[in-house]
C-alpha cells in the first residue's frame, strides 16, 4: 500500500497567485504596527545627515566646537569691518564732524552758544562755541573751509598756528567730542573755558609753520 504524503506533492504557484498571497501578508495589521511612522522616518534620516555632518568636521582642530569657534570670530570680524568702513563706521564718523548741514557765521554760531547757555542747555553751547572758533579760524584764513573735518583735526592744524593755545585747543576738543560724540550733558565751566578760548584765539597772532 503506498501513502503519499503531503511534502511530495508539487506545489506549482503562477507569478499573480504569489504577489497576491504577498499583498494579503504584507496587509496584516503586525506589518502595519511594526512599521515606523513617516514622522520616525523623518527623524532617523535627518539624523543620520547630522551624524555625517558631524563626523564631515572631525577634521577641524577642536572638533565641532573648534569649527564654532572659527565661525564666531569670521562674524565678529565681518561686523568689525562694517563697522569701520560700512555704512555704520561712515555714520559714526560723519557724527564727530565738527560742522554739520548749513554752515554759519563765528557770529551766529556765538549766538547760538550764548542762547543754550542762557536755557542751561551746556552740551549745545560748548557745541556751538567750538563751533565758532573753528568758523572763526576759517574766517581768518587760518584753516581752509572744508566739510569733514574733526574736532581734533580742527585742533591739531590751529595749534600749529597758534602754538601758545595748542594744548587749549586739543582740550577744547576733548570737550566738542564729549558732548557731540559721546553723548555728555556738558557743563558750565566746560562752556566758560571755551568761551575764554574763542576770545583769546581772536586775539592770538599766528605764527609762520617752520619758522
Amino acid at each position: 500500500m503506498t501513502f503519499l504524503f503531503l511534502t511530495d506533492v508539487p506545489v506549482d504557484i503562477d507569478r499573480d497567485h504569489a504577489r497576491l498571497r504577498a499583498i494579503e501578508e504584507l496587509s496584516n495589521p503586525a506589518y502595519a504596527d511594526a512599521r515606523p511612522s513617516l514622522l520616525q522616518q523623518v527623524a532617523t534620516w535627518l539624523g543620520e545627515k547630522f551624524s555625517e555632518l558631524i563626523n564631515s568636521l572631525s577634521g577641524v582642530p577642536g572638533g565641532p566646537l573648534g569649527l564654532l569657534l572659527i565661525v564666531a570670530l569670521l562674524i565678529v570680524l565681518i561686523v568689525v569691518v562694517r563697522m569701520r568702513v560700512g555704512k555704520v563706521g561712515r555714520a559714526a564718523q560723519a557724527a564727530r564732524h565738527v560742522f554739520g548741514g548749513r554752515r554759519r557765521s563765528a557770529d551766529e554760531y556765538r549766538k547760538a552758544a550764548e542762547q543754550a547757555a542762557a536755557r542751561g542747555q551746556f552740551a549745545d553751547a560748548v557745541r556751538e562755541r567750538f563751533r565758532a572758533i573753528v568758523r572763526g579760524l576759517e574766517e581768518r584764513a587760518l584753516l581752509d573751509a572744508r566739510s569733514g573735518r574733526t574736532a581734533d583735526e580742527a585742533a591739531a592744524e590751529a595749534g600749529a598756528l597758534l602754538p601758545n593755545l595748542a594744548t587749549d585747543l586739543a582740550a577744547g576738543a576733548r570737550q566738542f567730542d564729549d558732548v557731540h560724540y559721546g553723548g555728555r550733558p556738558g557743563s558750565e565751566a566746560a562752556y566758560r573755558a571755551l568761551t575764554d578760548l574763542d576770545d583769546r584765539v581772536r586775539r592770538e597772532r599766528p605764527v609762520l609753520v617752520g619758522a
